[in-house]
């Protein structure tokens, strides 16, 4: 039996990426069935490439979820939010704390036990979806969620089981959601298979969630996983599934309501008789019903579903947040709202400004759904509309976090799954966004994980590449990457002036303000062109 030529059946990068250039000047009449790669220029486009071949493309995106998966394990490895410092730690030991009430207290005290030391805070599915957890990690150890006698923990054991929770919780709901998102949004504007692999490397490698959820240490991929199952279902045009869905993220999250004005702009535009809005109303009725019900079943339910109320929406906790790069943080340092506002007042004054950042491209966008039917304008409607409006919420909304622009980076990447050649702009507000978390990482003594994935990332698209746009747009990104560079020296080199001792967090806070202003700015030009 004659061997083989290897000459001629083995293939070399170079001579892939010979074919992909040949590919791209291909008649246009080949791109309806075989869509030219937009990022073919990539180093990640060059990692994959191997896997072009129909046959082979899943396992292109097997490599790229373990990929992700490595990349979050090891971010784990480093600290996280309150290491060691007693007596309340952080983010890290609530989330802990919350596994430990949810499982050892009768379902009508686990919103008012002891409030001081990390009150449960969040809504009914958070809860249900501790005590799950709490329930598998008791029956390994019992001694990591004991009652009052566990706190502060932090063994081998828990961290280990903590971590893997936030990664599996991950791995249920937020993962498939990017797969499906990402593949129905690319299909529909004839985006290459390849490029929507790597649009999914791009969202998952995202250092902002990562750094988040697996540093920092929260489960905000599952409250965005649900999301991401409600947009599919949006645009399979499925209102009532989607509505679930929704209602099932504002239940885990009430950072989610940051998207309900858009939801419910969309679900009312797409509403072609009486009939669908009882159909839509009776769904979210019903959802929020069916998980209320364990507390309705307690004892004294009127008396628990008001704490969960109080406790979910406090307001008595302030404006904003330590310091997040919002309007009011940054304008805060010329106005000085707590001392000429009370609270009250001020969160009439956080309301109005908010629906006056979020009615105007609401507005728009219903009117652009109901002018045009095509499925193109629905779905580039869909992505800018929970984008802008998360920004609005953002900017002007009451008790913002730091992390809460987490709900305007993922829809904003899906912009790529629209038109991949917008690289150059997503990438930068997700460095953007990164960068404006940078102090609360800092205090995770997360520096080095914050590095190596904000380098990773950009260097999976060959970031940051300025010759694509007009000299408005490369005037702005260079300015941004400059003034963030600026002050990683600064606070890497000098400390802040006696005077001033916030003074960097405040410079960050307003560099990224600025960038976060030119893109919310920029969507709603997009959203005009619609």
């Amino acid at each position: 039996m004659a061997r083989p030529n290897t000459k001629t059946t083995r293939r070399s990068a170079a001579d892939t990426k010979t074919e992909v250039k040949n590919h791209l000047d291909t008649p246009e009449k080949d791109a309806i069935d075989h869509p030219k790669p937009v990022l073919w220029y990539t180093p990640a486009f060059e990692l994959l490439q191997y896997f072009q071949r129909a046959a082979d493309q899943w396992t292109a995106r097997y490599v790229v979820v373990i990929t992700a998966l490595v990349i979050r394990i090891a971010v784990g490895l480093g600290g996280w939010s309150g290491k060691g410092v007693a007596p309340m730690y952080g983010d890290f030991e609530a989330q802990r704390h919350w596994l430990e009430l949810t499982t050892h207290l009768p379902i009508h005290q686990w919103y008012f036990y002891d409030l001081p030391y990390w009150g449960l805070d969040y809504p009914p599915l958070t809860a249900f979806h501790s005590w799950v957890l709490g329930k598998i990690g008791g029956a390994i150890d019992s001694s990591w969620f004991a009652l009052d006698e566990s706190r502060g923990i932090e063994t081998i054991g828990v961290q280990t089981f903590m971590r893997y929770s936030s990664l599996v919780s991950e791995m249920v709901l937020y993962i498939p959601g990017i797969l499906s998102a990402v593949n129905l949004i690319a299909k529909t504007f004839k985006v290459s298979r390849m490029d929507q692999i790597v649009v999914v490397l791009i969202m998952l490698s995202q250092p902002s969630l990562v750094l988040i959820d697996h540093g920092h240490f929260q489960y905000n991929s599952v409250m965005l996983g649900l999301f991401l199952c409600s947009v599919v279902e949006l645009i399979k045009r499925r209102l009532v599934v989607a509505s679930v869905w929704f209602v099932c993220c504002l239940n885990f999250k009430q950072m989610g309501l940051y998207y309900s004005p858009f939801i419910f702009t969309y679900i009312l535009s797409q509403l072609e008789s009486v009939t669908q809005l009882v159909m839509v109303g009776a769904t979210v009725i019903g959802t929020q019903a069916v998980i209320l019900t364990p507390f309705l079943l307690g004892e004294q339910p009127l008396a628990t579903l008001t704490q969960i109320v109080v406790r979910v929406f406090p307001f008595a906790r302030g404006l904003f947040e330590d310091k997040v790069a919002n309007f009011w943080c940054v304008s805060n340092v010329v106005i000085k709202y707590k001392t000429m506002f009370t609270a009250a007042d001020l969160s009439k004054l956080a309301l109005l400004a908010t629906l006056a950042s979020i009615i105007p491209i609401n507005a728009l966008l219903f009117y652009k759904l109901k002018s045009k039917r095509d499925q193109q304008t629905r779905i580039a409607a869909i992505v800018i509309g929970f984008t802008t409006t998360a920004l609005g919420f953002f900017f002007f909304s009451y008790q913002v976090h730091e992390k809460s622009i987490l709900l305007a980076l993922i829809p904003a990447t899906l912009l790529l799954a629209i038109d991949p050649a917008l690289i150059d702009i997503v990438q930068w507000i997700n460095n953007v966004g990164c960068f404006s978390m940078y102090p609360l990482l800092k205090r995770d003594e997360l520096v080095l994980q914050y590095w190596v994935t904000v380098f990773m990332a950009n260097w999976f698209v060959g970031a940051p590449r300025l010759n694509h746009h007009s000299w408005l747009w490369r005037l702005i990104m260079v300015g941004s990457y400059l003034a963030m560079i600026g002050y990683h020296v600064a606070d890497a080199t000098m400390a802040p002036p006696q005077q001033w001792p916030d003074l960097w967090v405040i410079i960050n806070c307003g560099v990224a303000f600025a960038g976060f202003a030119v893109f919310y700015g920029w969507l709603h030009y997009r959203a005009l062109q619609l």
